[in-house]
């Protein structure tokens, strides 16, 4: 087969940066180690773009989220009909499966995409395929929320939006609207999709007034916390290719529109010390040690500050607020959830968030289905269309899809 080499778009501190990339086997990116260029064009093909030489380019892959991938044109699907809707002033794309003969009502999935909080969208190749191919494959009706981002509004907007339109679409008219089943909705998302996917359900979970819940979550390699930047996963992948520790410090910062100056006291956990006041009351909710498996905490040692920056969660008190970190939610909330099925993959920094929810649901009594890719790398799953059809992208998407499938 004729070997395929691609450039990837890299943004990062308002310039794009280009990486040719050749797919090896397995997580499809471990073992590339091309060179980083400057790219002056926003053309995606490699052919078109040009380049200049960059020194020191030691940063090398930093987000492999895809200026070029995203450009790249949607496979359709002449059955799926597709539309575009506001949902209590909120954007949402909506992908309805044609109806079946002596079928009433529908199932349904509310999905919202990752990026960091601030890249990505609803109508991107990328996830416009990948929800048609979830709404052919459940017939389901799936509601791809187009929350605003980063840096158009900060924390806690994203919340916000994702929260506004799904409650919109969990009311009776509008489900009869779009013939769906009540007892039937999911909530999903990946990477920061999933984190606002879980913060969403654990609000509507304890709202009182409503009266239609989803009867699932699914969360893909979720980011949950920015308590401990140094649990194995983050430890272990600190340099790995699409999403290193710095850079997902970085999504954090702008997220919460804080200083770039903060990220050395992040990165060595000064903000959750031990004479951090505000953070004590926190850290038995995400003791790495003891909710984690051994497989997963290998020889890593935690990292607690004995002094630190107490002024850290003073000038950005969001680092300790659940609808932006719903790891640290309390345990009576996490009781509420529904059953939830959680995707984490080996070579990714967010592996051991996910895992850790799993583990604290869990405890709750909750019935959660941790699954874990030991040959994958975080963002995997919506690499599925050439020319980045990795097969780590086909498994995981695949397994997620089954799991619906079975429980929704």
């Amino acid at each position: 087969e004729q070997e395929k080499y691609f450039a990837f778009l890299i943004p990062y501190h308002h310039k794009n940066f280009a990486c040719v990339v050749l797919p090896s086997a397995g997580t499809g990116l471990r073992s590339v180690t091309s060179p980083v260029v400057e790219c002056t064009g926003e053309v995606p093909l490699l052919s078109e773009v040009s380049f200049k030489g960059m020194e020191g380019s030691e940063c090398s892959f930093t987000v492999v989220l895809i200026h070029v991938v995203l450009m790249l044109k949607s496979v359709s699907s002449e059955d799926i009909n597709i539309t575009d809707a506001v949902f209590d002033g909120v954007e949402v794309r909506v992908f309805e499966p044609p109806a079946k003969r002596d079928e009433r009502l529908k199932r349904s999935v509310v999905y919202i995409h990752g990026g960091g909080w601030a890249l990505a969208s609803a109508r991107t190749s990328l996830y416009n395929n990948l929800c048609r191919i979830m709404a052919e494959s459940l017939n389901a009706v799936v509601v791809s929320v187009e929350y605003r981002l980063v840096p158009e509004v900060c924390f806690p907007e994203q919340f916000h939006d994702a929260l506004r339109a799904t409650k919109h679409f969990l009311q009776p008219d509008v489900l009869a609207e779009y013939s769906v089943d009540p007892s039937r909705i999911a909530i999903s998302g990946d990477s920061a999709g999933g984190n606002l996917a879980a913060a969403v359900c654990q609000q509507l979970s304890k709202d009182e007034h409503l009266t239609i819940r989803p009867k699932l979550q699914a969360l893909i390699y979720p980011v949950l916390q920015a308590f401990d930047f140094n649990t194995p996963s983050y430890q272990q992948n600190m340099n790995m290719p699409v999403l290193p520790r710095y850079v997902m410090i970085n999504y954090w910062i702008d997220y919460f529109n804080g200083n770039y100056d903060l990220a050395h006291s992040l990165v060595i956990n000064n903000h959750t010390a031990l004479d951090v006041g505000q953070a004590l009351s926190f850290r038995g909710r995400l003791n790495w040690t003891s909710l984690l498996p051994s497989s997963f905490k290998k020889n890593y040692k935690p990292v607690i500050q004995t002094t630190g920056k107490a002024e850290i969660i003073r000038e950005i008190p969001a680092l300790l607020d659940v609808r932006a970190v719903p790891l640290l939610a309390e345990n009576e909330t996490l009781q509420l959830q529904p059953k939830t099925y959680i995707l984490t993959c080996e070579n990714d920094v967010l592996r051991d968030d996910g895992a850790m929810y799993a583990k604290r649901l869990e405890h709750a009594g909750v019935e959660v289905t941790l699954d874990h890719f030991d040959d994958c790398f975080h963002g995997c799953m919506i690499f599925t269309i050439w020319p980045t059809d990795f097969s780590a992208g086909v498994q995981t998407r695949n397994s997620y899809i089954k799991w619906l499938d079975e429980n929704l």
